[in-house]
């Protein structure tokens, strides 16, 4: 019998012309956590796709047990007990969290669906590993988090003995981080195997056995975890030495640019407010990061600041001016930049290119239009000029459909598109997800860079080394209100983790010392 449970041996896509993977050779053994590490765009979610049989090869094969197989779609790899975590969710929003689960494989006893049996099934492995949901909620009403747990439960249910994690950590608290690599540990002590895909160099090292590099496509080489560091995998993986520390200067905070008064947002699930009298302000020259656990009304109350959900009470001021119930062009003209949570149902249009999605948000301005008809000229040379700035891989270049770029080059264009406008406040909601580590250090230089241009930087966060490293104030939210104001500088990552849990809870007197 074959040393390897599934070998990818010398597998090579292209897409127009270009080679996503180029002679790619990977083996997997039986009961391993097989790290996939690479900058954005360096073909792990293509390969992983290719294996899945969402793509066929040009060249190459793939081999099950030592024995060559042929993956032409989805249902032949769940044959072979194949399963695949998404980046981007493979999930039908009007649906509720079961039916998603079981699409495909529904119990049925002489035709008839027995979802009776399949809700005991997915609420037991939702209570063993952790992964609690609610399985009649339709997934266009549950957060991003929440949905990834769906994407994990639907794995689960198929008895897969394969596993693929493609980037399954990007949206997921530092708790449940945790719980997930323990989860991973007592899926290979099962005798399960795993090929994981992340840009997380502490994950890797604390959960992978081996771990295959990619660069710009090609293989660079597969080392042993407790052999290496996470320098060396850096430099593998981007060809130099990365920083893993935020340098940045003491905050010299200015006058106040966003202004919140109780603002109230009701809740889209249940009966309850998701935010609660919220209020707190932020000024020029400093980085306040909103901090909490998932689900505590960090999403919903971004929502509300940005336009895309009305609060039923408060007050928002932007630069002075009450933007309560502005419509999201006048916030934008106003200075307000918007990194959004998702950023697919709310930064992207995915199925125009590159370069229509870099002006969204500026097409109408005299740069861009001439009496009504759009200057393609300047745009394409703006959007090169940003493609170039914010080194944004796209194979077609400007005119490549964003649908068809990977995860991190869409998050690269749109942290592009909205500090490139020169706002007043930037609200960056999880910046950094999906992204690599020398991205990661790009943006989090940028985040730092507007500060110190005097702009205010509101971040919201679910990465406790973000939150720690890159703010100068941290608020947290526990359940729709503000349980805390600390000073990362004086705070620690326990007492930090103790306020999101909402097991301690600061007295408004106490809010205000810090303030």
């Amino acid at each position: 019998m074959s040393e390897y449970i599934i070998e990818m041996l010398n597998i090579t896509k292209e897409f127009y012309g270009k080679k996503a993977n180029d002679n790619i050779t990977l083996q997997l053994r039986q009961g391993e956590v097989h790290a996939l590490l690479g900058e954005n765009g360096a073909g792990k979610s293509t390969l992983m796709s290719v294996l899945f049989g969402l793509y066929q090869p040009e060249a190459g094969v793939i081999k099950k047990n030592g024995k060559e197989v042929h993956i032409k779609n989805p249902n032949d790899a769940n044959d072979l007990n194949i399963g695949m975590v998404h980046q981007h969710f493979k999930l039908v929003e009007i649906f509720t969290v079961l039916d998603n689960i079981i699409l495909g494989v529904e119990p049925n006893r002489m035709g008839f669906l027995q979802k009776k049996e399949a809700r005991k099934k997915v609420m037991e492995l939702s209570e063993r590993y952790g992964l609690r949901v609610d399985p009649d909620a339709l997934i266009e009403d549950i957060s991003v988090g929440m949905q990834q747990r769906v994407e994990i439960l639907k794995m689960l249910y198929r008895e897969n003995e394969i596993l693929i994690f493609d980037e399954p950590t990007a949206v997921l608290t530092p708790q449940e981080i945790d719980e997930l690599m323990e989860i991973m540990r007592s899926f290979t002590r099962e005798g399960k195997s795993i090929l994981f895909i992340t840009h997380k160099l502490k994950e890797i090292m604390a959960v992978a056995d081996r771990c295959t590099v990619l660069r710009k496509g090609k293989c660079v080489g597969t080392v042993n975890v407790k052999e290496t560091t996470k320098e060396e995998l850096s430099r593998m993986m981007v060809g130099r030495n990365v920083s893993f520390v935020v340098e940045k200067d003491e905050a010299k905070a200015g006058e106040v640019v966003l202004d919140v008064q109780g603002v109230t947002v009701p809740s889209r699930i249940h009966k309850n407010n998701a935010v609660k009298d919220v209020s707190f302000q932020v000024r020029r020259g400093e980085i306040v990061c909103l901090a909490g656990i998932e689900g505590n009304g960090q999403s919903e109350f971004v929502a509300a600041l940005t336009g895309l959900e009305r609060m039923s009470a408060g007050r928002i001021s932007l630069c002075g001016r009450d933007v309560s119930a502005a419509p999201i062009r006048k916030r934008s003209r106003l200075g307000m930049s918007h990194i959004p949570e998702d950023r697919h149902k709310h930064g992207l249009i995915l199925d125009y290119t590159l370069e229509e999605n870099l002006v969204l948000q500026r097409y109408w301005q005299p740069q861009f239009q001439s009496r009504g008809f759009i200057r393609k000229g300047e745009v394409r040379q703006y959007a090169n000029h940003l493609i170039d700035q914010y080194d944004i891989r796209a194979g077609q270049g400007p005119v490549t459909v964003v649908r068809s770029m990977s995860g991190g080059n869409q998050q690269k264009a749109i942290i592009a598109r909205e500090i490139d406008k020169g706002p007043e406040l930037l609200v960056a909601v999880q910046p950094t997800r999906g992204l690599d580590v020398g991205a990661i250090e790009y943006i989090h230089k940028q985040l730092v860079a507007q500060r110190d241009a005097g702009k205010a930087v509101l971040l919201v966060s679910l990465e406790m080394d973000e939150v720690m490293n890159v703010s100068d104030r941290i608020l947290v939210m526990y359940e729709g209100e503000i349980v805390g104001e600390l000073d990362p500088k004086t705070t620690t990552v326990e007492e930090l983790g103790l306020y999101m849990a909402g097991a301690k809870r600061q007295s408004g007197t106490e809010k205000e010392g810090i303030a």
